[in-house]
């Protein structure tokens, strides 16, 4: 296993529509292995193939205190959603921002698992919410689509800021 890069916004291979996986393979269970890596690594719960400059339909998450209940998503749908709830969200795409966004309460999504063997599964509350995050960044979309104009550009400038910070100090 490997640890990958993660895209940090506003670079616009975020912004990339995912492209379904034909065929479950060693490919993607690497890519899935190590996406599971570089997520407990950055101490996320989710995240999404495109987060790793990847534009396939693949997720992992794990919501667990453990961090031992791994969950692979691939090519996941949502068939089903209702109620609302909201919920302070993160991202490790926009790190140190956190914001207040309005999703489903209950979802029903279905998949392939790591082995390409079809599941659908039934989630609320953290789990639901994951979900339609990380599905989120497949469609090109991020946690701060659903705040105001003002707040994004915001975010943007600060990220732009930090990136330049870090690449003097490398440099």
């Amino acid at each position: 296993m490997s640890k990958l890069k993660i895209l940090e916004y506003p670079d616009p291979r975020l912004r990339h529509v995912a492209r379904p996986v034909d065929s479950v393979g060693e490919r993607e269970r690497k890519l899935a292995e190590d996406m599971l890596e570089t997520m407990y690594d950055a101490r996320g719960i989710g995240l999404a193939a495109t987060q790793v400059a990847e534009d396939i339909r693949v997720v992992v998450m794990d919501l667990s205190e453990e961090r031992n209940e791994p969950r692979v998503f691939i090519n996941p749908e949502i068939i089903d959603r209702s109620g609302s709830q909201s919920y302070e969200e993160g991202c490790l795409s926009v790190p140190g921002f956190y914001a207040e966004v309005t999703r489903a309460d209950k979802v029903s999504v279905r998949a392939l698992d790591i082995d390409g063997k079809p599941y659908e599964l039934d989630a609320d509350g953290l789990l639901a919410v994951c979900i339609q995050h990380e599905i989120d960044h497949l469609d090109g979309k991020m946690f701060i689509d659903y705040l105001s104009p003002l707040k994004r550009r915001m975010i943007g400038k600060k990220l732009r800021k930090q990136q330049n910070s870090r690449e003097k100090a490398t440099a």
